[in-house]
């Protein structure tokens, strides 16, 4: 067997691997980068990007939708055409995976090993059983893969999961979709919008990112008042029949349901690629999933020299933060024993449904409700978002009673991801909601329904704060 020496090696070539790879280069390290997989990030494969092609498409097709509240009339009918849908989709897919692998393989050769990787100590592993690797330090980047619950998987070959949706080459006449969170109702409103019959499935009752039982009431509301959305069904049974998918439920109401569909979407969350990675090699401590405990700010694993970074430990599984964890946990990789806090940013999360959906900084779930004012704005008759009819959604922004300082947001509504970004700059800067009023807001635009919720949460503040402060 083929044995090398590395000061660094980073197990996994996406959006972490690479980050982390670059920063241990930065340092002046020796670096190795290790994937068994087919470049391209989970990003560009099968995530951010190809979902907002189905996305795009979506919102155009349903754009006609408003044509007749606007006075506009169509003569003759508008075809989705999902041959050509698709098409573009995958093409369009392969272009940003492209610009991927393209900077992979600008990688040197000797920094690239091609093949699966195993752990077999603290300081080695092994790579396809080929090539033994010697490190002084490794970083954990290895993604992870759709879940698919066992009462699903009877769906046999009409299961899809969001890594082979795009792989399709037509629309399906109708799909079941169990999972109303972030993929599935991107998808899912996507493929109604484009003509597919769709019916949402879901647990508990959770719909989207939320924790704020109004704004994700109205969530639910929403949605399902677009397409059949069961958020909260028991005794789900599914079976292959010759005409596709039987899909039999109990409502939360406790009415028997069924239907039949083309294909089962399992949107159902997804599992960190750490179970084949040999840690019990290690001795690092693991968790119930098997997922190495690790300190966020650092990335390091118990008191050890891996790291882990990315969707791979499950933390915020989310493109902007699996490029920050990658670049701390090379950085730290490299300075090893040194180890430093990296700089995290505020949590920022982003649907792109329609109304769009976001939570930003500290989630409802996060805060105790006796030390916050929450400052609330319905869109409903919002100015410019009545002017454009989007005018539906919700913002709960959350500050300090103490001293004003926005914490945190969830909201449904037009254009949420710049309101997101507005409040993220914000609190990250620990801006108050005094200051962010006393920023500019133009007329008409949505950004106003954001300073409404701020004017809601100051007039709540001013009932807090002491007889003398609101003397002065």
């Amino acid at each position: 067997m083929h044995t090398i020496h590395t000061d660094v090696a980073v197990i996994g070539a996406g959006t972490a691997g690479l980050a982390a790879y670059r920063a241990a280069k930065a340092a002046g390290k020796q670096a190795v980068i290790i994937e068994g997989g087919p470049y391209g990030t989970t990003c560009a494969r099968v995530g951010c990007m190809p979902s907002k092609l189905l996305i795009a498409a979506a919102e155009a097709a349903h754009g006609r939708s408003k044509w007749n509240e606007f006075g506009l009339r169509l003569e003759g009918r508008v075809r989705v055409d999902g041959p050509a849908v698709m098409e573009r989709v995958r093409r369009e897919r392969d272009r940003f995976v492209g610009f991927v692998v393209e900077g992979v393989e600008r990688i040197p050769e000797r920094d690239r090993l091609r093949g699966h990787a195993r752990f077999t100590g603290r300081d080695t592993l092994v790579v396809d059983d080929r090539t033994a690797v010697r490190f002084t330090t490794a970083v954990i980047a290895t993604g992870s893969t759709p879940s698919v619950p066992p009462p699903l998987r009877a769906a046999n070959d009409r299961l899809v999961v969001n890594d082979d949706l795009f792989d399709w080459h037509d629309l399906p006449r109708s799909v079941a979709v169990f999972g109303p969170g972030v993929i599935g109702l991107e998808l899912g409103q996507s493929l109604h919008r484009l003509g597919v019959q769709v019916h949402m499935f879901g647990l508990g009752g959770a719909v989207g990112p939320f924790t704020d039982p109004a704004v994700r009431e109205y969530a639910t509301r929403t949605f399902a008042s677009e397409f059949p959305l069961d958020a909260d069904v028991r005794d789900v049974l599914v079976e292959r029949i010759d005409a596709g998918v039987r899909v039999r439920w109990t409502s939360a109401h406790g009415k028997p349901e069924e239907i039949v569909v083309d294909n089962v979407v399992a949107a159902t969350g997804r599992t960190p690629n750490v179970r084949n990675l040999g840690l019990s090699a290690t001795g690092i401590a693991l968790d119930a999933r098997c997922v190495p405990l690790f300190d966020p700010h650092t990335l390091r694993c118990g008191d050890s020299n891996i790291f882990i970074a990315g969707d791979a430990n499950n933390d915020l599984p989310l493109l902007h933060e699996a490029a920050d964890e990658g670049r701390i946990a090379g950085d730290n990789a490299a300075r090893f024993p040194d180890v430093q806090p990296g700089q995290r940013r505020t949590p920022l999360g982003i649907v792109f449904s329609d109304p769009q959906l976001a939570t930003v900084g500290r989630r409802y779930t996060d805060l105790d409700p006796a030390a916050i004012v929450v400052g609330e704005v319905s869109f409903e008759d919002q100015g410019r978002s009545r002017v454009m009819l989007r005018n539906r959604g919700l913002l709960h922004v959350y500050a300090d009673v103490r001293d004003g300082r926005v914490l945190g947001a969830e909201l449904m509504g037009p254009d949420a991801e710049h309101l997101a970004h507005l409040l993220a700059w914000g609190i990250q800067s620990g801006m108050t909601v005094q200051r962010m009023l006393e920023m500019p807001f133009y007329h008409p635009v949505v950004e106003e329904g954001l300073r409404t919720a701020l004017r809601d949460a100051a007039a709540q503040l001013a009932t807090h704060q002491p007889e003398e402060r609101r003397a002065a």
